[in-house]
């Protein structure tokens, strides 16, 4: 039975993932930090299914907790054979007014602490021989977005990262592949007024915002054997709003 970790999985697109690979029989390794009562529920959710789950708690910008978490879940099951770096904050803001704090926290979660469990699953990908890594960045990340500076750079550093590691772990059989969402339906466009989101659904040709089982859906594509040719790729999915 295979075993998928997935990063920021207590809500929004994270926790849609996790739901789907648990149907898929997988054993579900639910990373959270903050959100303890939303990683529960989902635990409770997804054993309900007859599934094997793990929580792990850990703030992946943090080495020694990405060590003790990555630990825990080889531990448990043995083998990591799916990561899905799906954590991420945002800040809204003027980049003049943005605090240093902020700055480094968005940096440090998004781009760093992909870096970080990506590196500590890579071993255990190398040792079985096989392995798929899967980036959540974001259609910022690829064509920036005014207001959200350095959100969209550390997503550009997620697409940086996909292509290097598949580069350097082709060889190994471990497939790197990075997702670039649009506006989708989750807690983290909750700012965006019903006017505004109308405004941008006018500028999408599919005329609508995405659901998350949009992109929980290619995450499995790329993490079964039908992907298995794919790697370095940057997917992006938002109903045509960037063409």
């Amino acid at each position: 039975m295979k075993t998928v970790l997935i990063t920021g999985a207590s809500k929004g697109i994270g926790q849609q993932i996790a739901k789907q690979f648990a149907q898929k029989g997988y054993n579900v390794a639910i990373n959270y930090n903050k959100s303890e009562n939303q990683a529960k529920s989902l635990y409770n959710e997804i054993t309900s299914l007859n599934t094997n789950a793990i929580l792990v708690k850990a703030d992946i910008k943090n080495l020694n907790e990405v060590q003790n978490m990555i630990n825990e879940i080889i531990s448990c099951f043995g083998h990591i054979d799916v990561l899905v770096n799906n954590a991420g904050i945002s800040y809204k803001g003027l980049f003049i007014d943005e605090n240093d704090k902020i700055t480094k926290e968005i940096i440090d979660t998004n781009l760093l602490g992909a870096i970080y469990t990506s590196k500590y699953v890579l071993p255990y990908m190398l040792k079985n021989g096989t392995g798929k890594i899967i980036n959540i960045s974001s259609i910022w990340g690829n064509v920036g977005a005014s207001l959200e500076s350095t959100y969209s750079a550390s997503k550009a550093g997620i697409i940086g990262l996909t292509k290097s590691l598949a580069k350097e772990y082709g060889y190994n059989n471990i497939c790197v592949n990075c997702i670039c969402p649009g506006l989708i339906d989750t807690d983290m466009n909750k700012n965006l007024s019903k006017t505004e989101i109308e405004e941008i659904i006018k500028q999408i040709p599919a005329k609508r915002i995405g659901k998350t089982e949009d992109i929980s859906n290619l995450v499995l594509f790329l993490a079964e054997c039908t992907g298995d040719y794919i790697t370095g790729q940057v997917i992006t999915v938002d109903g045509g709003f960037t063409l």
